[in-house]
């Protein structure tokens, strides 16, 4: 059975009606099965995770940006997280029997529908990106340029849409595409110290020398009162979860802080918490095949 993930990123993570009224109109399509939804009010930023067969998947995703762009308004939105629109990032993923060159296709449909029938601008990225500056997604919008800077350079140089308006509305802009899966995974620190932060992050960056498919930004959580080092690991097999956990305990044991906790936002594969338990248990020969679960499922 061909069937694709997707994962909106909406810049609400507060108002849990908005969220869920979101949810329902994604979910009122085809054989849609939503399978998380996550929301954060420090990083004002939920996750939604669902999956189809890839007929329905660009009608699900365009509903659930059309009630983002009616419930939030990005004149008032603040929150940690970096963002471009009620509607953030809408990535495509394939799940089984479903191509990466399919979701590019599901990507640009998506794209062509909310730039014509919304007029909101839509940006490519990822896989689905048709210049090559736009593949990363943290070359298009970054903590240092973001909705309030992108509503004064939007048609200008980088920023021109791939679809849409040449202006913002109140919903911002959408960044679509499609990508493998990932892993968001965070550490929270036993501390307030934002430059220290900042110096761990760069440490496990891929980009400035660090682990190979790992992107981190340090946050901080007004409501933890704390530093957060978060990542996006973008191939978990050959990056694994404890090994980007342990490069932060590292780092962190340089100044003297510990680690208070970690999360996984979002879904993360079976496989991920395998290996990580091969490697805290010492448990080197152990399978997956042992775990009674997954012979259920089978």
């Amino acid at each position: 059975m061909k069937i694709v993930e997707c994962v909106p990123n909406f810049s609400e993570g507060r108002d849990r009606e908005k969220v869920e009224a979101i949810t329902r109109e994604i979910a009122s399509v085809g054989n849609v099965k939503i399978l998380d939804m996550e929301m954060d009010a420090s990083h004002n930023r939920s996750v939604v995770t669902f999956t189809c067969e890839p007929q329905y998947a660009v009608e699900a995703a365009f509903r659930g940006i059309r009630k983002a762009s009616e419930l939030i308004d990005m004149d008032s939105h603040q929150g940690e997280h970096p963002r471009f629109g009620s509607a953030d990032v809408i990535p495509f993923i394939p799940v089984s029997e479903v191509s990466l060159k399919e979701c590019v296709d599901l990507a640009n449909q998506l794209g062509k529908r909310v730039g014509e029938e919304l007029k909101i601008p839509v940006f490519l990225y990822s896989d689905a990106a048709l210049a090559e500056n736009r593949k990363n997604l943290e070359n298009i919008r970054h903590k240092n340029f973001q909705y309030e800077q992108l509503k004064t350079e939007i048609g200008k140089g980088d920023y021109i849409p791939d679809f849409g308006p040449l202006e913002l509305s109140k919903a911002g802009a959408s960044i679509i595409g499609a990508r493998d899966f990932l892993v968001a995974y965070n550490v929270n620190l036993r501390s307030q110290d934002m430059e220290i932060g900042k110096k761990i992050a760069k440490a496990l960056r891929a980009k400035d020398g660090g682990l190979s498919f790992v992107k981190a930004l340090a946050f901080y959580l007004e409501d933890k009162k704390c530093v957060q080092i978060s990542m996006n690991l973008t191939n978990y097999k050959k990056t694994p979860v404890y090994r980007a956990y342990e490069m932060v305990r590292l780092e962190a044991s340089r100044y003297g802080i510990e680690i208070m906790e970690s999360e996984v936002i979002g879904l993360i594969p079976l496989d991920a918490i395998i290996e990580s338990s091969r490697f805290y248990m010492r448990m080197n020969s152990f399978k997956s095949n042992q775990i009674f679960e997954k012979k259920v499922w089978e």
